[in-house]
């Protein structure tokens, strides 16, 4: 009797550096003891260390402000530390994330309980991560076809959000009054002073602005019309 592809044995622990697919990495990850943090980033194990105050602080403020927006836009799910099966050699673990529902069009399905596909958004908190996150991961990122990105980074702090334009996720600048505006999700807008600063009432503040354009309603129909197909 013939085997044909590797074996995999779960019993092994996984290394840091260690290269994996994604299938393996995924079978070993889940036989790793529970809450075990692991990631596959272009076909590389990552185990980050511990995550401090400052970034459990930035985390929240970020999942307020992509919750709010969720809880206010029928066929849109936000998810905090999800595992997201993007390909043959990814599977990381985005701080946040915001998706379309599948029945509603978006691009990412449920699979066994888990997220297989690019997220319309993603949000990571960079700080000892910051050269994964705007490095290989971005790069797994953009090659998998998530269409927004947005970075909190640390030392320094700062804002950085990424826009899909022909295949590659694009730096882009602050609208003229400071505040950025996702194409993909009509009436999410962003203060970054008040991501930085963690002021969880001016990110939903504006939201609430953001929420109440004729372009957010339009989304809203939109996913409804093509749920009900």
């Amino acid at each position: 009797m013939f085997h044909h592809g590797p074996v995999i044995d779960p019993s092994r622990p996984l290394v840091e550096g260690e290269r994996l697919d994604q299938p393996t990495f995924h079978a070993r990850c889940e036989a790793m003891p529970p809450g075990t943090w692991a990631e596959l980033i272009g076909g590389v194990v990552f185990l980050p260390s511990p995550a401090g105050r400052a970034h459990g602080y930035a985390h929240i403020a970020a999942a307020v402000w992509l919750s709010y927006y969720a809880e206010n836009t029928p066929g849109v799910e936000g998810l905090d530390h999800a595992t997201t099966i993007l390909g043959s050699k990814s599977e990381p673990k985005p701080d946040a994330l915001l998706r379309i529902l599948p029945e509603c069009g978006g691009q990412t399905r449920t699979e066994r309980g888990y997220v297989r596909g690019a997220p319309e958004l993603v949000v990571e908190i960079a700080q000892a991560t910051r050269d994964i996150d705007l490095g290989s991961k971005l790069a797994d990122y953009e090659q998998a076809g998530v269409l927004e990105y947005v970075v909190h980074a640390m030392n320094p702090d700062e804002v950085l959000w990424f826009r899909q334009e022909n295949g590659s996720l694009v730096m882009i600048s602050a609208d003229a009054d400071g505040l950025y505006r996702s194409t993909i999700f009509p009436g999410l807008w962003l203060d970054p002073q008040a991501l930085l600063n963690g002021e969880t009432k001016r990110l939903r503040a504006l939201l609430d602005q953001g929420l109440a354009t004729a372009e957010h309603a339009a989304l809203v129909t939109r996913l409804a019309a093509f749920e009900a197909k």
